[in-house]
């Protein structure tokens, strides 16, 4: 594990470590994010018991992620996007201590990782923040008094077309496909519907 003490290697390892477990706050449930940040991290940990660390710098990436728990409770206003970028970028670049020279990390690794971070940092999470703050270009609760129609025999499930749309539906009573049918209600995702033509019949079973 030697190769683990070498200081641009630790320090990449931090921040792959660190950017995919932002990805997996962001985007949480797919499990190889989560799973690829904890290696990273854990390999990252590992050099850091070893090597000498800047406090300061330490500081640094605590102040970083102070700001990113900022940036998301108010992705409108990005200097705390930035502030964390920046504080970041800094604080890993200098975490690590050499003798006999001003910064551990090759310079050229430095700047390659560093510019690659922060471009990724700025664009996609502040571009997923934003998103995930956005309000719901249209409410479900809307199509409740909607008409449309059938695209499959709908019963227990189905599809129709509504609102430009297709849905997965259900009803009290079988409806043929091809008919029009009124929502009347909804659960999750799923539209509850009836049949608007009279040749159909009004459902009287329960749903």
């Amino acid at each position: 594990m030697d190769w683990l003490l070498q200081p641009d290697i630790a320090y990449v390892l931090l921040v792959v470590g660190i950017a995919l477990g932002v990805l997996a706050v962001l985007t949480p449930g797919t499990g190889f994010l989560e799973v690829a940040s904890l290696v990273s991290l854990a390999l990252a940990g590992y050099a850091m018991l070893y090597l000498p660390l800047n406090l300061w710098a330490f500081g640094l990436l605590l102040l970083a992620l102070a700001a990113f728990v900022q940036g998301i409770r108010r992705p409108k206003e990005r200097r705390w996007t930035a502030l964390a970028a920046l504080a970041f970028i800094l604080g890993s670049v200098f975490l690590f201590r050499v003798p006999g020279r001003w910064l551990a990390v090759h310079p050229l690794v430095a700047a390659v990782t560093s510019v690659t971070f922060g471009t990724f940092f700025w664009f996609a999470v502040r571009k997923t923040l934003e998103a995930l703050k956005r309000p719901p270009v249209q409410s479900l609760d809307a199509l409740i008094g909607q008409l449309g129609e059938t695209r499959t025999e709908v019963h227990h499930s189905g599809t129709v077309y509504v609102a430009g749309e297709l849905w997965s539906a259900r009803s009290a009573c079988p409806i043929p496909p091809g008919r029009t049918v009124r929502v009347i209600g909804r659960e999750g995702f799923v539209l509850l519907v009836e049949p608007v033509h009279e040749d159909d019949g009004p459902c009287e079973q329960s749903m």
